[in-house]
């Protein structure tokens, strides 16, 4: 594991973006790894970890002895164990600001944790979890949780979304995506946004072709169910974003869809590499995409989200686009002058003339 550096954006900066590489990845002597291996059963993808919010702790399941682990990011130890659960911890996630984190496991239940604070910094989780979430009849392989929405959501491997509260933990409603297969249904990612759109994604299990295999659902924060699209790739991570569902795809993709109708917001971004995870920054300024090489590509979108009468807006601006690739201290900068479809926020009435900037950067991990 390693942390990099990460400067957003100004504009007194020639560079649109700096990122530095943390030294220890490079030499295999100064190499840091997670004490104690993963289950062997449990695939290691992203939904096992989860990062603070200052960057400086790494909360990881999926181990061998069901337990929920913290670790200093700083130091490289682990700093916090927690064996709670009754079998290996499957899925992860945060909220919004930081203060709850929820877990789910192959023992069907859930757990949602409070992160312990100091000075207004993270330092670990609470030695109990807050409130134990019961309700499903098979694994849980995807959470989501928003502490503002007061909403603790999870997916199992049978096609289930239980939603709970999370103060009280009382269960609220149970969703079943639509799908006119036989085939067995999982719910393989779950996002909440801040008005409580819940986006799920289904896939079919077993199923040999990617014909209606994956599918994104979007519901209401009450739980009704609101719009339903059927994707040709496999989907490998997924975040939300403003009025935006960032995907990454097993065929190489990149694809921004629109929140509210799924329709794809601009042509997906060929990565040419199977995407592991995606994850986009605060300001909303630049998307964060991890591939299976190893390598991270960062994509910028336009300037930073500004805060008008308290409310996010969006300043997009037309240029060229630039393909950058960053490999062993060499960078080459190839013009483009493709020019993609807006993604500045729709106003579902007419479409805007905005086009964006692209600027892609690939750095070994």
């Amino acid at each position: 594991m390693g942390m990099h550096a990460w400067l957003p954006y100004d504009k007194n900066i020639s560079n649109y973006f700096t990122f530095i590489k943390d030294p220890t990845v490079a030499s295999p002597k100064t190499q840091r790894f997670l004490g104690g291996p993963f289950s062997p059963e449990v695939e290691v993808t992203a939904r096992l970890f989860v990062v603070s919010h200052d960057g400086k702790l790494l909360f990881s399941g999926g181990h061998w002895d069901n337990s929920l682990r913290v670790t200093s990011l700083l130091k490289g130890k682990t700093v916090g164990q927690h064996i709670r659960h009754m079998d290996v911890v499957t899925c992860l996630a945060t909220d919004h600001c930081g203060i709850h984190l929820i877990s789910g496991s192959r023992d069907s239940t859930c757990m949602v944790w409070q992160v312990l604070q100091q000075g207004g910094a993270p330092v670990g989780l609470c030695p109990k979890p807050v409130q134990v979430l019961y309700g499903h009849m098979d694994e849980v392989v995807s959470v989501s949780i928003s502490t503002e929405l007061d909403m603790a959501v999870s997916g199992s491997r049978d096609g289930t979304v239980l939603i709970h509260t999370v103060r009280r933990g009382q269960y609220m409603r149970s969703l079943r995506p639509p799908c006119e297969s036989s085939l067995p249904v999982s719910i393989l990612h779950l996002a909440v946004s801040w008005e409580g759109r819940l986006v799920v994604h289904t896939c079919v299990e077993g199923k040999a072709t990617l014909k209606d295999k994956n599918a994104l659902h979007v519901y209401s924060v009450n739980g009704k169910h609101l719009c339903t699209e059927s994707l040709q790739e496999q989907v490998t991570d997924l975040c939300v974003s403003g009025e935006y569902i960032v995907l990454g795809s097993e065929q190489g993709f990149l694809s921004i869809r629109d929140l509210y109708s799924l329709a794809l917001c601009a042509a997906p971004m060929a990565m040419r590499v199977p995407v592991r995870c995606v994850s986009v920054t605060k300001e909303q300024s630049h998307a964060l995409v991890g591939l299976r090489d190893g390598k991270l590509i960062i994509v910028g979108v336009g300037k930073p989200a500004e805060m008008r009468s308290g409310q996010i807006t969006r300043k997009l601006w037309g240029s060229s686009k630039r393909l950058t690739q960053i490999s062993s201290g060499r960078r080459s900068t190839t013009p483009g002058t493709r020019t993609d479809r807006p993604l500045a926020p729709p106003n579902h009435k007419s479409p805007t003339s905005l086009r964006h900037r692209l600027l892609i950067g690939s750095l070994p991990c």
